[in-house]
């Protein structure tokens, strides 16, 4: 069934934010810190990156001022939305000793406010629906994660352009958004006007458009629309041949190209941090100095740390070598066997935030080549 599909002007952009906060919505959006984009709580519109544009690269990111005001020519911000969906540091539970030798336990992990995602790219909202798989889908549900997403409202947004570090179109995952929103926009820029193309996509993305004057998308509008993503599929800077990829990484364990990755790669977990879908996490236990006060806390890890892999008797993966292997074949391919699914949606964060610039579409190109090269 084809989303209904309408037009609001820019103008009536704050009312749509408005609105969400009327209906008790925490609103995230894009916005600007340290001369970064990243998604961050806001309530109006101003506050958004308007009139900004991105250049990507490996181990490369800058935010320019671009003379048309638009709202999204920016691509993906530099954090994800996992961040509040599956927080990087929360407190699991609290003991407290009591005068009476009593122990009084308290679970402070319960949220029950509601979230809004304004300006969600396609490779995110994949990523989003991959999380999904592991919190929510399985034989064991992670509470944390369910209570933030069971009401999350998704604005989704189509991609104008690509930065160099791009590849969803490998990954099938955007630039355009084609399910699972609650609306979705298609900026349109031109001389003559400035509007945004809006796809419904639930009953409660049509409530949020209560009293916000629209008018039906013409043919003309829809071709625009479409232009736009044809325009930026074009535009993919990275290409990613996943045609048996899972296969070709598992059997090349010995691959000679992991030694000469390793000898670049600073174990700094940059990669694992800004990806969307990276999920891993430690537990930390501490007390304070009486003794009267426990507490658990679950953080964000990384495969890249040397104590991840830690048990008795030392580490797993101690060699850099090891962890970096580790990581690409876990997202590439043994993710694949747990999910069924790559654990890759291109949206290249792990490209640009890379320190030394590793990028992962070559990593995976030399290994098919190695794996093609034997095989002859």
């Amino acid at each position: 069934m084809q989303n209904q599909a309408i037009i609001i002007q820019t103008e009536h952009f704050q009312q749509l934010i408005d609105n969400l906060i009327l209906q008790g919505y925490q609103t995230f959006a894009p916005t600007i810190k340290d001369n970064t984009v990243i998604y961050d709580e806001i309530t109006k519109v101003d506050e958004m990156p308007i009139g900004c544009i991105d250049e990507q690269e490996g181990g490369f990111y800058r935010l320019k001022k671009h003379s048309e005001k638009t709202f999204f020519s920016y691509t993906v911000a530099a954090n994800s939305w996992k961040k509040y969906l599956h927080p990087p540091k929360i407190k699991l539970w609290q003991i407290t000793k009591k005068s009476n030798q009593e122990m009084q336990f308290v679970s402070e992990n319960k949220f029950s406010g509601k979230l809004a995602f304004i300006g969600v790219r396609s490779c995110e909202l994949n990523a989003i629906l991959i999380q999904d798989r592991i919190f929510l889908k399985d034989k064991f549900v992670d509470p944390i994660y369910a209570e933030r997403r069971k009401d999350l409202f998704i604005l989704a947004v189509n991609c104008a352009r690509a930065v160099n570090t791009c590849f969803c179109v490998s990954m099938n995952t955007g630039p355009k958004a084609e399910s699972n929103f609650d609306l979705a926009l298609t900026e349109i820029a031109t001389e003559k006007e400035h509007k945004f193309l809006v796809e419904i996509g639930t009953e409660k993305g049509k409530a949020i458009l209560e009293n916000i004057p629209y008018k039906e998308a013409s043919l003309e509008d829809q071709e625009l629309a479409q232009n736009i993503t044809e325009h930026t599929i074009n535009q993919m800077g990275r290409k990613l041949d996943t045609n048996n990829l899972a296969e070709i990484i598992s059997h090349s364990y010995e691959n000679a190209s992991w030694d000469e990755v390793a000898s670049r790669c600073l174990t700094c977990a940059n990669c694992t941090m800004v990806c969307p879908t990276c999920f891993c996490t430690s537990v930390q236990d501490t007390t304070d100095l009486t003794g009267e006060i426990a507490e658990r806390w679950r953080n964000w890890d990384s495969c890249f740390t040397l104590d991840f892999s830690y048990i008795h008797g030392g580490s797993v993966r101690s060699s850099t070598k090891s962890r970096y292997r580790q990581w690409m074949t876990h997202k590439l391919s043994s993710w694949m066997e747990q999910f069924d699914t790559l654990g890759c949606v291109g949206c290249g964060r792990c490209i640009s935030w890379c320190p030394v610039g590793i990028d992962i579409t070559e990593q995976a190109k030399i290994i098919r080549q190695e794996d093609q090269r034997k095989k002859l």
